[in-house]
C-alpha cells in the first residue's frame, strides 16, 4: 500500500483589475466572493466507484474567474493526466487522457488529428457576465493493452471536442458541448468514426477491449472487456468537483460526462468483478445570483476579460476511498484547505468499489 503526503494548498481569490482602471475603483468593482458572478473550467476529473460510494478521485486543476474582469487560463504544462507519480498511483496506472501538445513518438491520435495546445478558461467579462470554455483534443488510452505505440493502446478519442457557458443573466444562460468527430476502437482492432447523437441521448457502446484503471489480482486483458456511455453533462451534480467549485441561483454547465463498467474477468473467462469509472472531460460552470444584471462596458474595460496575470483556481486534488463526504452531493470531492492525498492503491479501491457479478446478471 502507498502512501502520500498532504501538501496545504489553499483556494486562493486574486484581484485583478483591468489595465486603466484605478485600484480603489476597481476594487469597488469587485463582485462577491460567495455570492456573485462566477465560472469555472476543468479539462479532466475523474472518479472510481459508483455514485455515492465516494471512492478513489482525480480532479486536475480548476480554473476559477477573478473578482475583478480578468480570465484565469489552464497552463500549458498540463497535457495529460495523469502526469506524475502521485496522480498516476490515484489513477490506477492503465489509464491515461492526453489532453494537448504531443510529440511524434508519443501520438496517441489516429491519422489526421494535429497536435494543438488546449484552450480552457474561467473569466468574468467587463459586464460582470462569468463565461467559461473547454477546448481541445482528448484521447483516452488504456495503456494495460501492451501496443508498441501510444495510438495502438487508444480507445476513445474526441476530436475538436468544444464545451462553452455564459451566463449573460438569470434568463440567458447558454451551454454547449460540440465535437468535430468521435473515434472508437473498433472490434477488429483500429480506431473507427462513430456519429455522436445530439442532445442528451448520448451513446453507448458494448464489449470494448477496454480494462480497469489499475491492477486487479487475476484479471486478464484478453477476456476484460468494458461497456462505455458517453453523455453531454445535463446538471451541476454531474460534474466532478472540488469544493470550491460553487454553483448559484442561476448556474449553466457544460462537459462530456464517460461512464465505464469494466467487466473483469480472469484468464479462462470467470468474471472476478465490475469497476465502474466516471470520467468528466471539460467541465464548466457558470453562475449568476438573483437579482444580477450585467453592467454596460465601458469604452475603456470594452466587454472582453483580460488574462489575469497569476491563475485562480482551484488545485488539483485527490481523494482517498474511506473519506467521508461533506454533505448528500456524491458529485463533490471534499478538499477542505488543501490536498489530500488519499493513500489510494488501487487494487484496494477496486476490492472495496468492485460489485461482485452474480450469474445470469449485468
Amino acid at each position: 500500500m502507498r502512501r502520500f503526503v498532504t501538501r496545504a494548498a489553499a483556494l486562493t481569490a486574486v484581484v485583478f483589475p483591468l489595465a486603466g482602471v484605478g485600484v480603489a475603483e476597481a476594487q469597488s468593482q469587485a463582485v462577491d466572493e460567495k455570492t456573485g458572478p462566477v465560472s469555472f473550467a476543468n479539462i479532466a476529473s475523474v472518479r472510481i466507484g459508483a455514485e455515492g460510494q465516494h471512492g478513489g478521485a482525480l480532479i486536475t486543476e480548476t480554473q476559477r474567474s477573478p473578482l475583478l474582469p480578468g480570465q484565469s487560463k489552464l497552463g500549458a504544462d498540463r497535457v495529460s493526466v495523469p502526469k506524475d507519480d502521485g496522480e498516476r498511483a490515484t489513477f490506477g496506472g492503465h489509464y491515461q487522457i492526453d489532453l494537448g501538445r504531443y510529440s511524434a513518438s508519443q501520438n496517441p491520435y489516429p491519422p489526421g488529428v494535429s497536435s494543438r495546445d488546449h484552450n480552457v478558461f474561467a473569466a468574468l467579462q467587463a459586464t460582470n457576465v462569468p463565461n467559461a470554455v473547454a477546448e481541445t483534443n482528448y484521447a483516452l488510452r488504456d495503456n494495460w493493452q501492451g501496443g508498441a505505440r501510444p495510438v495502438d493502446n487508444t480507445v476513445l478519442v474526441l476530436e475538436g471536442a468544444k464545451t462553452s457557458v455564459d451566463c449573460t443573466g438569470p434568463a440567458k444562460l447558454s451551454s454547449a458541448s460540440s465535437v468535430t468527430r468521435l473515434w472508437v476502437r473498433q472490434a477488429g482492432g483500429g480506431l473507427g468514426i462513430v456519429p455522436m447523437p445530439g442532445g442528451n441521448a448520448g451513446l453507448q457502446l458494448t464489449n470494448l477491449r477496454l480494462g480497469p484503471p489499475g491492477d486487479i489480482t487475476n484479471a486478464d486483458p484478453a477476456t476484460t472487456v468494458s461497456d462505455l456511455k458517453l453523455t453531454r453533462v445535463a446538471t451541476f451534480d454531474q460534474l466532478i468537483r472540488q469544493d470550491g467549485w460553487r454553483g448559484g441561483d442561476f448556474t449553466a454547465v457544460a462537459g462530456w460526462r464517460a461512464e465505464i463498467t469494466t467487466h473483469v474477468k480472469d484468464a479462462q473467462g470467470t468474471a472476478l468483478q465490475d469497476v465502474r469509472t466516471t470520467i468528466v472531460l471539460g467541465g464548466v460552470s457558470c453562475s449568476v445570483p438573483k437579482g444580477f444584471v450585467a453592467k454596460t462596458a465601458g469604452p475603456a474595460g470594452g466587454a472582453t476579460a483580460t488574462q489575469a496575470p497569476v491563475p485562480t483556481q482551484v488545485p488539483a486534488g485527490y481523494l482517498g476511498a474511506a473519506a467521508p463526504a461533506t454533505d448528500g452531493d456524491s458529485s463533490r470531492v471534499p478538499l477542505g484547505l488543501g490536498l489530500l492525498f488519499g493513500g489510494v492503491f488501487f487494487a484496494a479501491v477496486a476490492l472495496l468499489l468492485g460489485r461482485r457479478r452474480r450469474t445470469g446478471t449485468d
